[in-house]
């Protein structure tokens, strides 16, 4: 019975690898195209939804008072530096109402090194509007919605769906 379950066990983990990939896989869907938005990032650059065409984009509305938000920047820090030179852009739209210094501060200690930008209501609303953050968009190379999340999601998990669209 030992040597079944040794010689089937290789079997079993392979199944459900691809049945958790393909699940993942499936989360991905078109949401519809994403707006048009112009930023101004904290460093003073124009950031514009034409500029990122032709990238994948995560657009994470976050805040720095957010424990998920802040749990889920060294994997969005990761994803840009192993994916970037592949066309991945991160991009952190803050929410902070204390204003670009504090945010600024708080990305510089983290190492943040991913575009961050100051969102507001008409950003927030023109992505459909949403009451909790962390809120992220998973946007395709033809700026199509292939996925949105609220909450706090596995690294892992997430990567797959990046590595999905790119």
């Amino acid at each position: 019975m030992r040597s079944f379950f040794r010689s089937i066990l290789p079997v079993l983990v392979v199944a459900f690898a691809l049945t958790a990939s393909s699940t993942l896989h499936a989360q991905l869907s078109n949401l519809g195209k994403a707006p048009e938005f112009k930023l101004q990032t904290l460093d003073g650059k124009e950031l514009t939804a034409a500029s990122l065409k032709g990238k994948v984009v995560v657009v994470d509305f976050w805040a720095t008072w957010c424990g998920p938000c802040i749990k889920e920047i060294p994997g969005y820090i990761e994803l840009q530096k192993k994916y970037g030179p592949q066309g991945l852009v991160i991009v952190g739209v803050s929410l902070d109402r204390k204003g670009p210094a504090q945010v600024k501060a708080f990305a510089e200690k983290m190492g943040m090194n991913y575009p961050l930008a100051m969102g507001d209501e008409e950003i927030t609303e023109a992505f459909g509007g949403f009451t909790a953050i962390p809120t992220t968009f998973l946007i395709d190379r033809d700026g199509v919605i292939r996925h949105k999340k609220t909450g706090l999601m596995a690294h892992d998990e997430y990567e797959v769906l990046v590595k999905g669209v790119l």
